[in-house]
């Protein structure tokens, strides 16, 4: 059973991202902060959820949760800070634009940057230990999950809808037959092969 936060008498928030190893598409994050008497006997880690079973908690996450917030950060700016950057860009944002102000933040991983002088806390595989970390990579996960296969329909050779941009080999086969277009990051190796891409 996960824990409902890591700070009983604080407003605490749970902030997780989605999409970081993807070779297309952008790195998603949400923040969440849940009641106090939230509890789901299914919510844990999205990773290790069914797509219908993330979908079915991630209504019950936005009907219950106190406030939360999801956040796109695009290709342009992974390519220009770097992915670890950008993930944790990804979730200043998502905190920022909570309708509620947390005095803690409890973060999935073991990086992350201080915001706005607010004390948090990095909790490696945290999406499997404390409820509002699990529903903020819910959130992250299939918010960019629909993104991706919305993209899907424009371009459906990658076929982004069965590997949401991740480096899968018939992800990569598609590259090698179609070249990458401008949902590709270019500061990534999209081909093992190639040391440097002339895009």
């Amino acid at each position: 059973m996960l824990q409902l936060k890591i700070n009983k008498h604080l407003v605490e928030c749970g902030a997780d991202e989605a999409g970081r190893g993807c070779l297309a598409g952008p790195v998603t994050a949400a923040a969440v902060i849940l009641p106090e008497n939230f509890e789901h006997p299914f919510l844990t880690d999205s990773k290790q959820l069914s797509e219908k079973k993330r979908h079915l908690l991630r209504e019950i996450i936005e009907r219950e949760a106190i406030c939360f917030k999801v956040i796109h950060v695009m290709m342009e700016e992974i390519d220009a800070i770097n992915i670890l950057n950008a993930s944790i860009l990804a979730m200043h944002r998502a905190i920022e634009g909570l309708s509620c102000a947390p005095q803690f933040i409890a973060v999935d991983g073991n990086r992350f940057k201080s915001f706005q002088e607010i004390p948090h806390e990095c909790v490696v595989k945290g999406d499997g230990k404390y409820l509002h970390i699990a529903a903020a990579s819910i959130l992250a996960k299939t918010y960019r999950d629909d993104y991706m296969m919305a993209l899907h329909e424009e371009f459906p050779q990658y076929n982004w809808k069965q590997n949401k941009g991740y480096p899968t080999l018939q992800h990569r086969a598609a590259i090698r037959e179609f070249g990458s277009n401008h949902f590709h990051r270019k500061s990534f190796k999209l081909l093992p092969e190639q040391l440097e891409l002339d895009l």
